[in-house]
């Protein structure tokens, strides 16, 4: 058995195999994430949902103390019944993760929703 070494030239591994997509000069982390995207500007355009947000942020502070940066994949309102909407889509859930919807909840009040 050789043994290859992995050299300027090929592709970098991914850690969970998600492949990197653009679309209309946005980059996202995946085809899944994507696909939701396409799926959320269908319903913007239906005027289903509004102030669709592509990977908005919040920052996360404790007691005064910075702690982090949370991205979200994406947020929005529903039209109808006016809730505000933050989605993570997912294909592996981490540890960090997990902490980081946590506090989420327990600094901004706001519950992730995984998709």
């Amino acid at each position: 058995m050789a043994l290859v070494v992995l050299g300027k030239g090929f592709p970098k591994r991914r850690k969970y195999q998600n492949e990197p997509v653009e679309i209309t000069g946005m980059r996202f982390a995946s085809k899944k994430e994507a696909d939701r995207y396409v799926n959320l500007i269908s319903a913007q355009r239906l005027r289903i949902i509004y102030g669709l947000k592509v990977h908005p942020q919040w920052k996360i502070v404790i007691n005064g103390m910075f702690i982090c940066t949370y991205t979200a994949d994406f947020s929005y309102w529903h039209r109808e019944t006016g809730v505000f909407h933050v989605e993570d889509v997912k294909g592996y859930r981490t540890r960090e993760y997990q902490r980081v919807k946590r506090l989420m909840k327990a600094v901004h009040g706001i519950d992730i929703e995984e998709i």
